[in-house]
């Protein structure tokens, strides 16, 4: 698929989405209530409304009908993640609150950190109107007298929606609230889109979100509204009488789609085209919808996505289930379609299913149709049994499932339009596309994978365990991999991490379910060292086979290892290789032993493990060797370059302290550009000892001083040690001292039962997990092409925080004012 129009104007990625619907506390589970046909509308007791403030007066009149789609836990928050104080939380319009929240899920969901995202981020959203202020706070003598009632405008005010979002999740694009009424979320990511065209921004989070004060209630039905008599939408049904109100939030991540496709993202849909306009003065009234207008702007949007409208599947129409507003909207689309052909394309619309979310509708339909794309099937239209005869609507287009339907691509990719149109006027229409076919996975050579999750505290950490180990069971064409990938790249460093090493999504998830457990995560005793020693072994630490299976997964080792082979080959007479992995060694088999040997195969095992921590972002603040490790140490601060040391550590193996000596002096050696300690002084090496020939030579002569070393190192905090090297005899030696460092090894043990591979992969997830070094992900994924995948987004610990008004009820509206006036 190509990224661009024929005019050459780019298309536009939907990589993540993110919301709390009725029913449904996560996207997913809005899309299985969508294809299952679930109504989520709540009645509600008079008892529930009474204790939620409602006038008793109220809710016995003949007209109130006590039933809306509502979201659980809306007056929850999880302040202590973004920051707030109490008094903070408390003042703020939950709807603020909630919409910070989903923004950071969408964020996640696109598998990218903004932290670390390369460009800028945008945020364009609105919100229903704030009655949080009015009917709470201001209905709150405390709150009145209190200095909070001077600091209550930024946290309520619509303006501020989308640039306290943007604060929160630290987000430097532009960051502009958008106000449309029921359009609004739709028209804000129309406007997202041009913000990507031009180049405002490089990601766009764009939505809306509606909560209601009280935050459960039902609603007047009186003449000339738009809500329905018996609590039930049902849009282009012959027993269609109106809405039911929702609320709740929606939010979608939106990438050119160029850049999508480079950085593996989780493509959902492509935007091939929208556009927005007004109805003008040309209608019965303000409130009124205009057939014309509506025609016009969904003509445009198709204009835009250059596509024919038989190419169209699905339409996720505005669908209010009101006797003129649906006919009137099947009549603009008949008229924009513009074609003799009949009932080829679906219709419905998300409110059946959830009520009117107003500012949030648009944005909650886009969701459906993107997801409707992605999985290949259209949800049915519930509460419809037969079609309102104005609609004439077997004359159009148009049809209205009933049950979920498979959509199977035809000459053209699936294709779907979105509409929203709003009191006052503003249209808005969306073209979307299913998304291009994903990149073809390069064929992973490590047979384990590192998980790594973090969280704010305990209890979150074991709620992030148990979600992804419920996604990686509920959907089992995860590639582990892209899961691993996603976790690296794609989520915030929290101070409480830990890691998992697994070979297979069954290990995995018996892992994360381990991790869930209560009582499982300790948070006390956390490491955070901001230095990394390099320990490195010497030709003591050799071992056949130590590090085969890294050979075979890892390029920069395998790279750094062929070259130490080629430089020691006309030295030893043979292959170095021979010596390193016998059991896979196709060539001439060699012994083990010849010293000479044995000390350079040690030695370029261990060069060749410190590059390729190198590689991966972990570089030595400080260095120290054990025995002719020091000269690892040496090279890699560079005292001596490779050749040369390779050369010394083989002539080291075979000849006396004197001869040592001379062979070194014929070598040009340089003050140490690392500090490493010496294990012949235990000390750090000055500048004048590292050149001394006669230095070199101590190794051969006086015993290790290994453990004062360690002592030294220990005069500074905050550092960890890393064993470069086979097995773990350092790192059991500095576990030995009193000194409180914390070491850790590289390589699986001699007699253990895990592999090289595994080993040290759990050497990075430690490292990761107990320090503040950032790992180089796109480097550690080598020659694999992993992809971002949706995942669980971050578990909020949400407590209540909620000012309620002195009388603890609601003064009650005349039924005229309690009329919501909506599309």
């Amino acid at each position: 698929m190509s990224t661009e129009m024929e005019d050459g104007t780019e298309l536009i990625a939907v990589v993540g989405i993110a919301g709390r619907l009725p029913g449904a506390p996560t996207i997913e589970a809005f899309w299985r209530n969508q294809r299952d046909g679930v109504e989520s509308v709540s009645r509600f007791s008079t008892q529930q409304l009474v204790e939620a403030g409602w006038p008793a007066e109220m809710l016995s009149h003949p007209d109130y009908v006590p039933a809306a789609a509502v979201i659980e836990d809306a007056d929850h928050f999880d302040r202590e993640f973004f920051g707030y104080t109490e008094e903070q939380a408390e003042i703020s319009d939950p709807q603020q609150r909630i919409f910070a929240e989903t923004v950071w899920h969408a964020l996640e969901d696109t598998g990218h950190d903004p932290a670390r995202f390369d460009g800028a981020v945008g945020v364009y959203a609105g919100q229903f109107a704030n009655k949080y202020l009015p009917l709470n706070l201001l209905a709150n003598a405390k709150f009145r007298g209190s200095m909070a009632a001077f600091s209550a405008r930024p946290y309520n005010d619509k303006d501020f929606l989308a640039t306290r979002a943007a604060y929160l999740c630290d987000l430097r694009g532009p960051a502009i609230t958008v106000q449309a009424a029921c359009s609004t979320s739709l028209v804000a990511i129309h406007l997202a889109c041009q913000a990507l065209l031009g180049h405002e921004c490089d990601m766009a989070l764009a939505g809306g979100v509606a909560l209601p004060v009280p935050l459960i209630g039902g609603y007047p039905v009186v003449a000339g509204g738009i809500f329905a008599r018996d609590g039930h939408c049902r849009p282009f049904d012959v027993a269609s009488s109106g809405t039911v109100p929702g609320y709740g939030v929606t939010v979608v991540a939106l990438r050119r789609l160029s850049d999508a496709i480079a950085d593996g993202d989780n493509i959902r849909a492509v935007i091939l085209g929208s556009a927005v306009n007004n109805d003008g003065s040309a209608k019965f009234g303000f409130n009124a919808p205009s057939m014309q207008a509506q025609a016009e702007v969904i003509a445009t949007a198709h204009a835009v996505a250059g596509v024919r409208s038989e190419s169209i599947g699905y339409i996720e129409a505005h669908g209010t289930g009101t006797p003129l507003g649906d006919p009137i909207e099947v009549g603009g689309l008949t008229k924009a379609f513009n074609t003799s052909e009949r009932g080829f394309c679906a219709i419905g619309s998300a409110k059946a299913n959830i009520g009117h979310l107003d500012a949030a509708a648009g944005a909650a339909g886009f969701a459906r149709a993107v997801l409707a794309l992605e999985h290949g099937e259209i949800p049915p239209s519930i509460n419809y049994e037969a079609p309102n005869p104005a609609l004439l609507l077997d004359r159009t287009p148009f049809y209205v499932p009933t049950t979920v339907r498979p959509w199977p691509r035809g000459a053209t990719p699936r294709r779907a339009g979105v509409s929203a149109f709003a009191v006052g006027g503003t249209n808005a229409h969306v073209v979307l596309q299913e998304a291009p076919a994903p990149r073809a996975s390069a064929p992973h050579v490590r047979d384990r994978q590192l998980l790594v999750l973090s969280a704010r505290t305990g209890k979150a950490l074991a709620d992030a365990a148990n979600n992804l180990a419920d996604r990686l069971d509920r959907q089992d064409d995860l590639d582990l991999a892209d899961v691993a990938h996603t976790l690296q790249v794609g989520r915030r460093r929290f101070p409480l991490r830990r890691h998992l090493v697994c070979g297979d999504r069954t290990e995995a998830i018996a892992a994360l379910r381990a991790l869930a457990r209560p009582g499982t995560v300790d948070t006390t005793g956390e490491v955070e060292a901001q230095q990394v020693v390099f320990m490195f072994p010497g030709s003591a630490s050799y071992r056949p086979d130590a590090a085969s299976t890294i050979y075979r997964s890892e390029p920069v080792f395998a790279q750094e290892v062929d070259r130490c082979a080629e430089l020691a080959r006309p030295l030893l007479g043979y292959d170095l290789r021979a010596l390193l992995s016998p059991s896979t060694w196709d060539g001439p088999q060699v012994g083990h032993d010849d010293p000479r040997g044995v000390a350079a195969a040690a030695f370029g095992l261990q060069w060749a493990l410190a590059r390729l921590w190198q590689s991966w972002g972990v570089h030595p603040a400080a260095m120290i060797g054990d025995g002719d490790g020091e000269y690892v140490a040496a090279c890699l601060a560079g005292v001596i370059d490779l050749a040369d040391a390779i050369d010394v550590t083989i002539a080291g193996a075979g000849a006396g302290a004197d001869e040592f000596a001379a062979k070194v002096a014929r070598y040009e050696l340089k003050p140490p550009q690392v500090p490493y300690i010496s294990g012949a002084t235990g000390t750090w090496i000055g500048p004048e000892e590292a050149v001394e020939p006669a230095h070199w030579a101590r190794h051969l002569r006086e015993p290790s001083r290994f453990t004062d070393g360690l002592r030294e190192l220990a005069g500074e905090p905050g550092r960890i040690l890393l064993e470069v090297g086979p097995g773990s005899t350092l790192t059991e030696a500095v576990a030995r001292q009193e000194q409180h460092l914390v070491a850790l090894p590289s390589l699986a043990l001699a007699d253990g039962n895990r592999s090289d591979l595994g080993a040290l992969l759990d050497a990075v997830g430690r490292l990761w997990q107990q320090s503040t070094v950032e790992i180089d992900w796109d480097a550690f994924r080598a020659t694999s092409r992993p992809r971002r995948v949706s995942l669980p987004g971050y578990p909020f610990q949400r407590s209540r925080y909620w000012i309620g008004p002195d009388s603890g009820s609601y003064e009650p509206l005349g039924m005229e004012e309690a009329s919501w006036t909506s599309r």
